[in-house]
Parts: structure tokens; sequence; C-alpha cells
């Protein structure tokens, strides 16, 4: 029989990323996570935790954490049916589901999944935000039960379903264009004008710049890790960045932006992938999500 305590432990210092914050989290000290810990991967013989700034997990302790998320989802839907089963002094029992979502989707479509679920479902979401080529490895690590992600292939023992293409234009201000592109969009000037990008994950520029010239460009660079503050940039002039069509219409008709290069549309389709775990919160989730986004990216 696994040590549920132990195995709690190491999912909150993956998830918090320290012994210490993971010892706030559970309300216990430091070396109670750390001994709970330790006697887990003596019993096991095995490294769970890689020590470090932050702590991670190993494939054995990623499997374990995948593990204790499901069981905790599992208990949780169980009192949320059998109220007597709740711990003594909790009157607030509801389901947390943790999710990881590229900032795009949230910044576009996922806000209206949300609603949708939490409207219908008594549960809170916790959302992690990593760039979509990323997002499956919080998957992976079973620091989440879901995932918003640009990989179609499932995670072992995940389901994986298309939600559609999320649709990017290259965008920069009148006044930008003028000053670096008025010999046209070439790899020239490409290399001269400085372009925007969300953080050293984002790569949609430069698969744009690279179906654009044919070859890569070394693009000088503003790093700008907010969905907002870069369409706010864009519109200030400071660079050119690519810049989701939903929330470009209204500055397009307006002409406070413009395309780059009219019609060249960069498309990264997008899938839902979750745990085959068969519980009716994650069903209400999945189809809060799937709704949302074939309505938002259509």
């Amino acid at each position: 029989m696994l040590d549920y305590a132990s195995l709690a432990a190491i999912a909150a210092v993956v998830r918090e990323g320290s012994f210490e914050r993971a010892a706030r989290a559970l309300n216990v000290t430091p070396s109670a996570v750390s001994q709970r810990v330790k006697q887990l991967e003596e019993r096991l013989g095995s490294v769970l935790i890689i020590r470090g700034q932050p702590c991670t997990a190993t494939d054995a302790g990623r499997r374990l954490c995948s593990h204790v998320e499901q069981v905790g989802l599992l208990e949780q839907e169980l009192r949320g049916a059998l109220p007597g089963l709740r711990p003594h002094g909790v009157d607030d029992d509801r389901i947390t589901v943790r999710v990881a979502v590229n900032a795009d989707s949230l910044d576009t479509w996922f806000i209206e999944a949300a609603a949708e679920f939490t409207a219908h479902a008594d549960a809170l979401v916790d959302v992690s935000l990593d760039d979509q080529e990323n997002t499956v490895d919080w998957l992976r690590s079973g620091e989440v039960l879901a995932a918003v992600t640009a990989h179609a292939q499932p995670v072992h023992g995940c389901n994986s379903i298309a939600l559609g293409r999320l649709s990017y234009l290259a965008l920069a201000s009148p006044k930008l264009v003028t000053k670096y592109f008025s010999n046209g969009v070439t790899a020239t000037t490409l290399a001269k004008a400085p372009c925007l990008r969300f953080n050293r994950k984002d790569q949609l520029q430069l698969q744009w710049v690279r179906r654009v010239c044919r070859r890569e460009v070394e693009t000088p660079t503003h790093w700008l890790p907010a969905t907002q503050a870069f369409t706010n940039a864009c519109l200030a002039g400071i660079g050119w960045g690519m810049v989701p069509e939903s929330l470009a219409r209204e500055h397009l008709k307006s002409g406070t932006l413009v395309e780059l290069v009219p019609g060249r549309t960069l498309s990264v389709p997008l899938y839902w992938q979750h745990t085959r775990l068969q519980v009716p919160v994650l069903g209400h989730l999945t189809r809060a999500v799937v709704k949302a986004a074939r309505t938002g990216m259509r």
C-alpha cells in the first residue's frame, strides 16, 4: 500500500518547485516534507526529486505525481457525492482541476471555456501558462490533468482532441512600416526591423520569417511576456509581431495596425489533451473547452 502522505509531498515539491514552498502548501515543516520524500525514495530504491532551483521530478517521480493528482481528483469527486467523507472542519471541498494553457488561448477563447465550466460544475480551475509547444510537458510530469497543446500525439494515458487553428497575423504600426519596410518586406529589411517575442520559447515570428524569406533571418528582438503588452507594443511602433487574428480585427479596421504581408497568415493547430480518468468533472471541462475553442478559433 502506497503512503499517500509521501506521495502528496512529492507532488507538492514538484508543483511548488521547492521543499519550503511545498511545506507551506501542506502546512507542515520543510524537514517533514524532506523526510517523507526520502522515505519513499528509499522504499522504491529510486531518486524521485532532482534537487535544484526549481526542484523537478525524475521519470519515476512524474509517474507518481500523475497518480497522486488523479487519486486526489477521484477522492474529491467521491467526497462531493458523500459529504460525510469530508475532513472535519472543512466546509469548502470543491474539486480543483489543474490545466496548462498557452497565453494566446487564455487571452482569446479559454476564459469562455472556464466560465462555461464553472457555471455548471462545482469546481475550481488552476491554470499554468506555457508555450503551446511545451504545455504537454506539464501533462507528462503529472502537474496538470489536461492541457491546450500544439501536439496531436496523445501523451501516454491521455486522449487528444483537435480544437481548431489559432490564426496569427504579422502586424506593425503604419509608422514602423514606413520606417523599415518602405522598400518591401525582405530578408534585408527584416534583419533591421525590431520584432517582438513573448519569450525564448516563442517561435512564431521566426516561423513566419522562414515562410516569407525561405531562410533563417536574424532579427533584432524586444522581449515582452504579456499578450496585451505585446499588442500595445505593436500599436506603439516598438516592433512588429505575430498577433492572434481575433485580437487584431478592430486594429486592422481602424488602421492602427497593418499586415506586413497581406494574407500571409500563420495558423497553429491546437489540441486538448486530458487524462483518461473517468471523472465527470473532466468531461464537463472538456465539453466546455471544445465548444469555446471551436467558436473562438473559427
